[in-house]
């Protein structure tokens, strides 16, 4: 009998992950900021002044802040966040996370056991879905609209699961830059979610982690800071607004919550230096960083859509974005972007299947994300007008007007 590792492996693994051969070049997929935007020489000043200061402090777990993070930085998000989000809370209610994504995974541990509901908006980011999906967690998704969740939708969908004695945990939603559409709630449909979320008594998971990227800098209050008590449990990250390479993301929320999460968070604590060189980084010069980032990202977008126009036309529907690093655009039917996401990968070109940021795989067929942050405006051109050339060659050229038609 011939020994193979793979027979004492566990069963219901996700297929085995590729050997990683480096980005692609024209690569509109994930949270990657563009190297010539990551504010090298500030962070290493930082990190030189926080190493000489505090380096000592590293011989001990937690850093002589605790299980919950670095004061310092904390100290700072509870500045920052009252001034920008409106959130009135103390060092107590924020834990430090090693990026957004272990924030996901403390709170869906938290909360969700096996069969369990929630409510996610219809497209969301698809890591979250895929998360509740592996911890047999059921997912029910609620329309959007230009301002974010419909609430007679919503209220539609909780009625619906009332009759079938079905009470989610929480609402998942991502109201500030929404992922994938951009939109941005407005304050007033923030607080009827609330009122929402009292009457049919479940919890709401607030996801803000490209809040930072709006174009002008100004955003709706958290519905954190809108509501009077526990009931909405925020999450944020400084991957987008800073790098993502640092995986510093956080949790706010009441103190009984911390302090459940502290229970089983027994990772020894997150990256310390990023913690530290962050403190340092960011009560200097995080909002002049943040102003001049979203900037370029704007003029980004502004290449990525005079290249949709000139390359697709009329057949590409998006609404322009205010804030964030992605479109999400709506082709023909015809048009299977699974199928799309294939071929382009042959051509070295990476993108984002609609099919995987939908709550209904099948809503999303003919739709997908592009990321823009990182490609350069010469690489959004060549890679779009290359895309095109794919498309059209598996798909055909759409009888319509426009520049597509040639």
């Amino acid at each position: 009998m011939s020994y193979k590792i793979e027979s004492f492996f566990s069963k219901d693994l996700p297929s085995p992950a590729k050997k990683y051969e480096g980005l692609v070049k024209h690569n509109f997929v994930g949270g990657h900021n563009s190297e010539e935007n990551i504010p090298v020489d500030k962070l290493a000043e930082s990190a030189k002044y926080v190493i000489n200061q505090q380096g000592n402090n590293l011989a001990l777990y937690g850093h002589k802040s605790g299980p919950q993070g670095n004061t310092s930085l904390r100290e700072f998000l509870v500045s920052y966040l009252k001034d920008y989000v409106g959130m009135n809370i103390s060092i107590d209610n924020i834990l430090l996370t090693s990026g957004s994504l272990q924030a996901l995974d403390l709170i869906n541990e938290l909360i969700l056991n096996k069969g369990d509901t929630v409510l996610v908006e219809e497209a969301t980011y698809g890591g979250a879905i895929s998360r509740v999906e592996s911890m047999k967690v059921n997912h029910v998704g609620v329309k959007l609209d230009n301002e974010g969740i419909v609430i007679e939708n919503l209220v539609e969908i909780l009625e619906k699961l009332k009759s079938q004695n079905i009470f989610p945990k929480f609402l998942y939603t991502i109201p500030t830059v929404q992922n994938p559409t951009a939109t941005i709630m407005p304050n007033e449909r923030r607080k009827k979610i609330l009122e929402v979320a009292e009457k049919y008594n479940f919890l709401i998971f607030e996801d803000d982690c490209y809040a930072d990227l709006t174009w002008d800098r100004k955003r709706p209050k958290a519905i954190f800071s809108m509501s009077e008590n526990d009931r909405v449990i925020y999450c944020g990250s400084f991957s987008k607004s800073i790098a993502p390479a640092l995986r510093v993301g956080f949790i706010v929320a009441s103190w009984p919550v911390i302090s459940q999460i502290l229970s089983f968070k027994n990772d020894g604590g997150s990256g310390a230096i990023e913690q530290m060189l962050l403190a340092d980084f960011c009560k200097k010069y995080y909002l002049d960083h943040t102003s001049k980032l979203v900037k370029d990202l704007q003029s980004k977008c502004d290449v990525m859509i005079e290249s949709l126009e000139s390359e697709f036309g009329s057949i590409a529907e998006y609404e322009y974005p205010k804030g964030g690093i992605f479109l999400w655009i709506t082709l023909p039917e015809n048009i299977n972007t699974d199928r799309l996401y294939e071929l382009a990968s042959n051509h070295h070109i990476t993108i984002n299947p609609g099919s995987e940021w939908v709550s209904n795989p099948e809503a999303g067929r003919h739709k997908l994300r592009l990321c823009f942050a990182h490609p350069s405006k010469e690489v959004i051109r060549e890679g779009i007008q290359n895309l095109a050339k794919i498309c059209y060659e598996e798909f055909g050229i759409p009888k319509i007007s426009g520049n597509v038609e040639r």
